[in-house]
């Protein structure tokens, strides 16, 4: 299913960033602005979701929810438990695809703040999708037929790509890997920066070729298609100056030091998943 196909009645539940990408990409694929509906209760935000994708905009949750076939959560975690339970009558009435973008809230939560028996699907985004080119994860429990599934990812791909989980304690890791993601690669980016200040570089040179060396590198990894290790074979070589680097990275343990961060992220995903279970 492509986004020009997402005819269903669909609402967000909250208006923010990750919101207005998603609904951006989907009506650059060709869905239809009258199948969406945003309740947001930011009235500047209203106004500008409708001015800039002229899609229906609710101060009131419920008046959103009312008609839609699918809900998006795109409330932050620590108001998603009243904000479930005030939709929980709508739920319950319509039996919606609900889909979840919030970080660290399980699909076993969100049921039981909905009132029970919903289909429902837990994704993490990341940042990127703001631009189009996002890293989605996602699981689906299962009460997600085949025609939702292929729903939802019609609308989570809309800002980038989709990759599907096959259990949910994954989702953690996918937060530490891609969610997190993009502040690893800024890191990398600053300290590449600010290595070659000190190497006497002007930092706006600096900030260029760092910037676009990560991108090119990027690219090549999706377009190439051969594996991350082949491709560093690639470019080095034998006693040479990529050796010389990737030698001194290899000295300080870069695979533990990266392993480590991931583990840290992926601990904490969990942590915030069972400070909502100790709130009931």
């Amino acid at each position: 299913m492509t986004p020009a196909q997402v005819s269903s009645p669909l609402a967000f539940i909250g208006g923010g960033n990750m919101a207005r990408s998603l609904i951006g990409g989907l009506l650059r694929g060709g869905a239809p602005a009258a199948s969406i509906g945003v309740a947001e209760p930011n009235v500047d935000l209203r106004t500008a979701l409708a001015r800039d994708f002229a899609v229906a905009v609710h101060a009131d949750n419920d008046v959103a929810a009312a008609s839609a076939n699918v809900l998006v959560l795109a409330v932050k975690p620590q108001v998603m438990k009243a904000v479930c339970e005030g939709l929980r009558a709508a739920a319950q009435a319509r039996q919606p695809l609900i889909i979840s973008i919030a970080a660290g809230i399980r699909i076993e939560q969100l049921d039981a703040w909905l009132g029970g028996g919903l289909p429902i699907v837990r994704a993490m985004p990341n940042t990127p999708a703001l631009i189009g080119a996002g890293a989605t994860g996602a699981f689906a429990n299962a009460r997600v037929d085949d025609a939702q599934r292929d729903l939802a990812e019609s609308i989570l791909g809309a800002a980038g790509s989709l990759a599907w989980v096959g259990d949910e304690s994954l989702m953690d890791t996918v937060t530490a890997i891609s969610g997190s993601g993009p502040a690893y690669f800024f890191l990398l980016v600053e300290a590449l920066e600010e290595a070659a200040v000190a190497q006497g570089m002007s930092r706006d040179t600096a900030r260029e070729l760092a910037a676009q060396t990560c991108l090119g590198a990027g690219r090549m990894l999706r377009e190439d298609g051969s594996a991350p290790a082949e491709l560093r074979r690639r470019v080095t070589s034998p006693n040479g100056t990529t050796q010389a680097a990737l030698e001194s990275f290899a000295a300080s343990d870069f695979a533990a030091i990266v392993a480590r961060a991931v583990a840290a992220a992926t601990r904490r995903g969990g942590e915030l998943s069972a400070q909502f279970d100790a709130h009931g």
